[in-house]
């Protein structure tokens, strides 16, 4: 009796370590299932513009303003050189039209936990408008919403297609 007893625990245990260690399978598509809370209910994708430059590189801007998205560097929210240009560049056609209102949208590319990536795309798109407000942009013009990885950019799972969706655009 002793030995059936222990033979049945030693099988539960291994079934449930057995099943505990199951590996979550890899999603090659994500799809958004719910809009955020701050989201428009259009598609962004109806107001950006995507588009190539003389070299090839993806470009991503908001049709309507002219604004250009800026990017940034994996798991990081430090405006590079190049993105702060941009985002001159952005405060310029904000400060010409007084009574724009924009969405700074935070990206992520697919790499880590859904909520990792909705905090990075968060924090991506507030260091965004703090730098729009020390160039004299009101904060109160600004939202922010993040997507994380749910709307990239560019599909895939390369360097390049990683690099086009660490990003926030302006709606």
């Amino acid at each position: 009796m002793k030995k059936a007893t222990v033979s049945l625990v030693l099988a539960l245990c291994c079934a449930l370590l057995a099943s505990g260690c199951a590996k979550k399978p890899k999603v090659t598509e994500t799809l958004p299932t719910a809009q955020p809370a701050l989201a428009d209910t259009q598609d962004s994708s109806k107001n950006s513009n995507f588009n190539q430059n003389a070299t090839g590189d993806l470009m991503v801007g908001n049709a309507q303003t002219g604004m250009q998205a800026i990017y940034f560097e994996f798991d990081s929210v430090l405006l590079s050189d190049e993105a702060r240009a941009t985002l001159q560049k952005n405060a310029q056609w904000l400060k010409s039209n007084a009574g724009s209102r924009i969405t700074i949208e935070g990206h992520t590319d697919e790499r880590g936990s859904d909520a990792y990536n909705l905090a990075l795309g968060e924090r991506r798109a507030v260091a965004t408008r703090n730098y729009l407000v020390t160039l004299g942009v009101s904060a109160d013009r600004i939202q922010i919403i993040s997507y994380g990885e749910e709307r990239p950019a560019l599909q895939g799972s390369t360097e390049d297609a990683w690099s086009k969706n660490r990003r926030a655009e302006f709606m």
